[in-house]
């Protein structure tokens, strides 16, 4: 059994509840525009730390982060990457992918809208942490929380980061 913190989109911003809110996980996963590396070596320094690049990340993020990030973890199949799309409207740079051989749990950023839903056409759980950070358009920063746990996910708690 592996407790997650999932987030997305800090764009170079650093908030101290990460840390309280990912204390008790066993790792912390970044779907993309992390923004910095010294963001990036805060939270390796946390925890065991995956993660992507994106759109904004400069060449210092994307030659320590790959585009895609695929493994396997408690049995569970895990695809990242930060431009993804959601079932039904899913990017092309990674629908090919997706349907050639569809991860259990699909995990996109990009678009600052927290979204969790499951796509019944491939049988995959999507998932999109909303943003974390302060630069966009969102009104609420969001983390997610999940347990995979012998092929299984579940426990999803979903975090608003709301100011101090």
């Amino acid at each position: 059994m592996k407790k997650i913190g999932l987030l997305s989109d800090t764009h170079s911003y650093w908030d101290e509840r990460y840390i309280k809110h990912f204390n008790d996980c066993d790792e912390v996963w970044h779907a993309g525009d992390i923004g910095s590396m010294e963001v990036a070596q805060k939270f390796e320094n946390f925890k065991p730390f995956r993660a992507v690049f994106g759109n904004i990340d400069g060449q210092d993020l994307k030659q320590h982060y790959p585009e895609v990030n695929r493994f396997t973890l408690e049995d569970v199949d895990v695809l990242i990457t930060h431009i993804g799309g959601y079932p039904g409207r899913y990017d092309s740079r990674i629908r090919s992918t997706l349907f050639a051989k569809p991860p259990k749990l699909f995990i996109a950023g990009h678009s600052h809208i927290l979204k969790v839903m499951f796509d019944k056409k491939i049988q995959c759980l999507h998932m999109n942490p909303g943003a974390a950070g302060k630069y966009g358009f969102h009104k609420v920063r969001t983390l997610l929380r999940f347990v995979l746990d012998a092929g299984n996910i579940r426990d999803l708690e979903v975090i608003e980061l709301n100011e101090k």
